[in-house]
């Protein structure tokens, strides 16, 4: 296998910000308090009307590729993962190469809900691996204020916008990513999905858009808590089992940030102790595929994760799928 580095990684949010008590005076049956003591987010950030993915995915991929030194012209492929493109013909990933200007760069979407960081990560790693490109970028975007519905207290308190990105190359110096490790359940898809927009109901009629069939649905959430945990604990094991590390030698597990409980009943099924998970939940809340690319990214630039450093990144999502990216900085 050929060494994979990750030359530069950034991140962007939008600037406005919503907070618990904003839903509350926007008439929504909630307090901080419920929502802080459920979920752990405190906050979230909001597209100005008209920013897209692609928008929000052009700052963060200039920021890794600036930390790489890289243009755009210099890519070769790139990879979008995102549930919320701009519009789906053309994919979110043509978009963004025409927005950056990346004019030699072959570029698609994958679609794997809150793990399409990792997921596109692990298609990159296949092409390096082949030969077949030289220079990735990964990205990972939405906008998931623009399907929830603002009247449904069970999901609209979850959801924020944002974007990270990754610059991949192969080489034999540099920060590694050692492996990915990627798993789906078709079975149990009607757990997180938007019900309309695709060919189930299509073409959008008045009547889908009356029974709201084109917002997000979280369905039989406690049972989907545990389900994650699981996943997201099993994820960490194969990660660290594969490189042939133990749990102690990971500085960082940056999961995807989906609610503050779960990472406390990682941290208490693993035996770990909860400064060893980076949290960005409580001022981002939960961006999808864009989470965990976020969070990664803002621990490098804070300077959280230090040279030599092994981190772990598990996700968990909607499809359902599940996984993780271990890397050594």
């Amino acid at each position: 296998m050929i060494p994979i580095r990750i030359l530069g990684s950034g991140s962007y949010v939008p600037s406005k910000i919503l907070t618990n008590d904003d839903l509350r005076e926007m008439g929504l049956d909630t307090t901080d308090e419920w929502i802080v003591q459920r979920t752990g987010i405190r906050e979230r950030r909001i597209a100005d009307p008209g920013v897209t993915t692609a928008d929000l995915a052009v700052k963060a991929s200039k920021k890794a590729l600036a930390m790489a030194g890289l243009t755009p012209k210099d890519l070769d492929l790139i990879i979008l993962g995102t549930i919320t493109p701009d519009t789906c013909c053309p994919s979110g990933a043509n978009w963004l190469e025409n927005k950056l200007g990346a004019v030699n760069a072959v570029s698609f979407d994958v679609t794997a809900a809150c793990s399409g960081f990792i997921f596109a990560l692990n298609v990159a790693s296949q092409y390096l691996n082949s030969g077949t490109y030289k220079r990735i970028l990964v990205a990972a975007s939405e906008v998931m204020s623009r399907v929830v519905n603002w009247k449904d207290r069970s999901t609209c308190i979850l959801w924020g916008d944002g974007s990270g990105a990754v610059v991949l190359t192969p080489g034999d110096e540099g920060h590694q990513l050692l492996s990915t490790h990627i798993h789906s359940d078709g079975a149990e898809g009607e757990d997180l999905l938007v019900p309309g927009g695709g060919s189930r109901s299509t073409p959008i009629t008045h009547e889908t858009v009356d029974k709201d069939l084109h917002s997000l649905k979280l369905i039989e959430a406690n049972a989907s808590f545990r389900v994650a945990v699981r996943h997201f604990v099993e994820s960490i094991k194969e990660a660290v089992k594969h490189n042939h590390l133990t749990l102690d030698d990971i500085k960082w597990f940056i999961p995807h940030q989906a609610n503050l409980r779960m990472f406390q009943a990682m941290s208490k099924s693993l035996k770990l102790p909860m400064d060893r998970f980076y949290v960005t939940i409580d001022k981002y809340g939960n961006s999808s595929s864009a989470a965990c690319a976020i969070a990664f990214a803002d621990a490098v630039e804070d300077g959280s994760i230090q040279e030599g450093d092994h981190v772990c990144l598990p996700v968990f999502g909607g499809g359902l799928t599940w996984g993780s990216a271990l890397i050594r900085w």
